[in-house]
């Protein structure tokens, strides 16, 4: 299979297979364990507020029955025309109303139908969780932004000269692990197995920097395997428990969890890829996501994704001069997409979008008119070298929020 390097900006994905498969599986045989580190009621309640956030459902023409029947019209003519099993769509306008939908599928093989209350991977969304973790280090003046890297984690080429900052930009030069030969086939040849963060960044270290720190942009994992080192260095407890108790919990989100292993709570949607050594769609629903790490390793449910869109968009859990440094954004080289740190700007939404094999999901906000969009997909197939969620996001904003069309630029093959 020709293949080329991992090149999808803003996803926690690995790389993009060329060849564009028939929607088939491979048999699911695995056992779905619970991630033993989810349990709704460590979280404080007091700071949730579920007469707000906990309401799902929508009634129907929520948004009035024109505008919904449109909706409805675009999201499933994407879904069939992109090949996607299936797609839950969050979209909250006060003064306006919601739109929460589900359609395709959840399995491909039994034919059970997609529902809004299923656990999804998020991917690269997990930056968001680590951007917050660190810049609550800031707050708490344990870290500086313009700190060198070196600092906290030895060995890093040209250490001294590489800051959070320019980490948590994706400005800093380092090689992206995920594109490294070697990695792709250790990881391809095994999905269930596990690695550690420094053997992720063993692959990266054995390649150039790409550019001088701070000179451009480049999405990188490796920036945010890092900066995960960093939380634990600084904290000294384990990235896990830190992101649960300094920022999971304080915002409420009692369905969010950060996977430490295959384990993915009940019920969810399985999760179908063509990042195969063939090249062929196959079932990656328990693919180990370790290989991800603080880059994207996280689980998460529609309405947690909700509050967590306007948490990150408003800073709710950082000081407002913390926010404004997280909202700085600079061009990335992709007309109408900027990026902060840890999150990115695309007409006038705010937030971040994820891919790990088998799923894809986007979670953004927009602040003028307090909107709210997420979307939940069970696959990271391309179609016309787009990416699912990209191509439901723009059908979705273009109905609704036409001055400000999601136009995330397309992944480069």
């Amino acid at each position: 299979m020709r293949r080329t390097p991992l090149g999808r900006p803003f996803a926690a994905a690995l790389l993009v297979a060329s060849v564009l498969a028939p929607m088939v599986t491979a048999p699911a045989t695995a056992v779905h364990a619970a991630a033993g580190r989810y349990d709704e009621d460590r979280y404080d309640k007091g700071r949730y507020d579920k007469g707000r956030y906990d309401k799902n459902d929508c009634p129907r023409g929520g948004l009035g029955p024109a505008l919904t029947a449109r909706l409805d019209q675009a999201v499933e003519g994407v879904r069939r025309e992109a090949g996607i099993p299936g797609v839950t769509v969050g979209l909250w306008m006060p003064g306006r109303g919601c739109y929460v939908r589900s359609t395709g599928v959840a399995d491909v093989v039994t034919r059970r139908p997609m529902t809004p209350d299923l656990f999804m991977r998020i991917g690269s969304e997990t930056k968001t969780f680590t951007a917050t973790a660190l810049l609550r280090l800031v707050d708490d003046r344990r870290v500086r932004l313009d700190d060198p890297i070196s600092r906290y984690v030895r060995g890093v080429p040209n250490g001294r000269r590489i800051t959070l900052r320019h980490l948590a930009q994706m400005r800093s030069g380092l090689f992206p692990y995920s594109a490294d030969p070697g990695f792709v086939q250790a990881l391809l040849s095994d999905p269930s197995r596990s690695f550690t963060p420094r053997e992720l960044l063993a692959y990266a270290f054995r390649n150039p920097n790409t550019f001088a720190p701070g000179e451009r942009f480049q999405y990188s994992n490796t920036n945010f395997v890092l900066l995960g080192l960093v939380v634990e260095k600084v904290s000294g407890t384990r990235f896990a428990d830190y992101l649960r108790r300094h920022v999971i919990g304080p915002a409420g989100l009692r369905r969010t969890l950060f996977a430490e292993g295959p384990g993915f709570p009940e019920p969810h949607a399985r999760g179908y890829t063509n990042q195969t050594l063939s090249g062929a769609i196959e079932d990656a629903t328990d693919w180990n996501p370790s290989w991800a790490w603080a880059a994207g390793a996280m689980i998460s449910k529609l309405r947690d994704l909700r509050r967590w869109a306007e948490v990150v968009a408003t800073g709710t859990l950082l000081s407002p001069g913390t926010q404004a440094e997280r909202l700085r954004m600079l061009p990335t080289g992709h007309p109408g997409t900027d990026y902060g740190l840890g999150i990115f700007e695309s007409g006038g939404w705010i937030g971040h979008n994820g891919s790990i094999p088998g799923y894809q999901s986007v979670t953004v906000h927009l602040p003028e008119r307090r909107a709210t969009l997420v979307l939940l997909l069970n696959t990271d197939v391309t179609y016309q070298g787009q990416e699912p969620s990209s191509l439901v996001a723009r059908a979705i904003t273009q109905v609704v929020t036409p001055d400000n069309v999601y136009d995330r630029p397309a992944p480069p093959r």
